[in-house]
């Protein structure tokens, strides 16, 4: 008897999204295997290839599978992906697949079942026949009990005339559309919990981020700044090519707070961030800017400030999170892993220079008079000149970069 035909491991990523779009399908899918090659960079694997509507991943051994299957689990687009092994016929070869899966996969947390698909009618063996065959094989193997209904794990085969197909677990990916299908986005974001949420919501609907934060410091301590490099290196797992745009506007506020009603002063800062990231915007032809503003949250997140917020800018402002509250927004932080980060105590530029009783319902009118003092666009055209960008690879960003950048005092009037 023969040896058993060699273990050729290949990973099929199906998409759900992206197929059901028509004629623009073929731009879905090159973004995505870009995005999926960027992903797998530094890891080992045979071609990338796209066939019937799948991505496949041809690997050189089982063994690179855990190092694949950890970079395919970020990537938008993917609604799930599995393993398979491509054997010999013969169930002494679908046995060594088998085992070969196990020792990489581990074996079943609780009972387990298998499910054959024989398309080749004249192989020897029936269906039910190869299904116990190979159950007493794992059996043996893991000592895991077989159920058949709503088991803890389901391994299939599949019989063709030539080889055979076997694969267990299939792994949920994060869905959605590939990052850089929908446009690019300026998204404000800060140390805490919505902000990052928001991004990432963005994220999965296929937007490309370019991250902007507005920071007070030495007016405040380094804390958000640190806080956001770690927050925007969690979300750039996603994203190939994410860029962090840090922008000091504490001087800017101290003009603000010389000159207009204390009441308004919030509204005013965020005003000014607004026309930050509408001018960056510009610059990186972004089509829209991101908040992570929920109604009502705060009192800058009334309707009315809301809209007399947003007059500040012409460029369309998107809010992910308009509709959600605290809970619903703490549960999606730590789905994502970003809650813990956030929840590190820090001081945001919108908590300098503020009055005891800041407005909740200012109007558009009101906001521009308050501004009669200084000149919005000269402050936007200070702030950027001091601002220091971040890009590169990720892993080498620190708060060190920033804090050397140009924070000093602007020696405006």
């Amino acid at each position: 008897m023969g040896q058993p035909s060699p273990i050729r491991p290949v990973v099929i990523a199906r998409v759900h999204e992206v197929a059901l779009k028509g004629r623009n399908r073929r731009h879905f899918m090159r973004v995505l295997t870009g995005n999926l090659a960027h992903a797998l960079r530094g890891a080992r694997y045979r071609a990338l290839k796209i066939r019937s509507g799948r991505i496949l991943i041809e690997l050189h051994d089982l063994a690179d599978w855990p190092t694949v299957r950890e970079r395919v689990a970020q990537v938008f687009g993917i609604e799930n992906f599995s393993v398979t092994l491509q054997t010999g016929r013969e169930l002494a070869a679908i046995e060594q697949g088998l085992a070969a899966l196990i020792g990489v996969e581990g074996p079943p947390a609780g009972s387990f079942r298998v499910r054959v698909k024989r398309s080749d009618k004249s192989y020897p063996l029936t269906s039910p026949e190869i299904e116990r065959e190979i159950g007493g094989f794992i059996q043996d193997l893991t000592g895991a009990p077989v159920r058949l209904r709503d088991p803890d794990r389901s391994y299939q085969i599949e019989l063709l005339h030539e080889d055979a197909y076997v694969n267990s677990a299939v792994l949920r990916g994060p869905g959605g559309l590939p990052v850089g299908a929908s446009g690019r986005v300026v998204a404000l974001i800060s140390g805490g919990y919505d902000s990052p949420v928001a991004a990432y919501r963005m994220l999965k609907r296929g937007c490309e981020l370019t991250l902007v934060h507005c920071h007070a410091y030495p007016f405040v301590r380094s804390t958000s700044i640190e806080k956001v490099i770690e927050l925007a290196q969690h979300l750039g797992q996603h994203q190939p090519g994410l860029k962090l745009i840090f922008v000091p506007i504490g001087e800017l506020q101290r003009v603000i707070a010389l000159t207009a009603p204390p009441e308004l002063r919030v509204v005013l800062y965020r005003r000014l961030m607004l026309r930050v990231a509408e001018a960056i915007a510009c610059e990186e032809r972004a089509g829209a800017v991101i908040t992570g503003e929920s109604l009502g949250q705060v009192a800058s997140q009334t309707l009315p400030n809301i809209q007399a917020i947003e007059a500040a800018v012409d460029l369309t402002v998107l809010r992910p999170l308009i509709g959600l509250d605290k809970e619903e927004i703490l549960a999606q932080a730590r789905a994502l892993g970003t809650e813990a980060i956030s929840r590190t105590p820090d001081d945001d530029c919108c908590t300098v220079f503020v009055p005891r009783h800041p407005a909740t319902h200012a109007t558009p009118a009101q906001a521009t008079r308050a501004e009669a003092g200084f000149d919005p666009q000269e402050l936007v055209r200070l702030a950027l000149e001091r601002r220091v960008t971040l890009d590169g690879d990720l892993r080498d960003w620190n708060v060190a970069q920033v804090l050397s950048g140009p924070t000093a005092a602007l020696g405006v009037a």
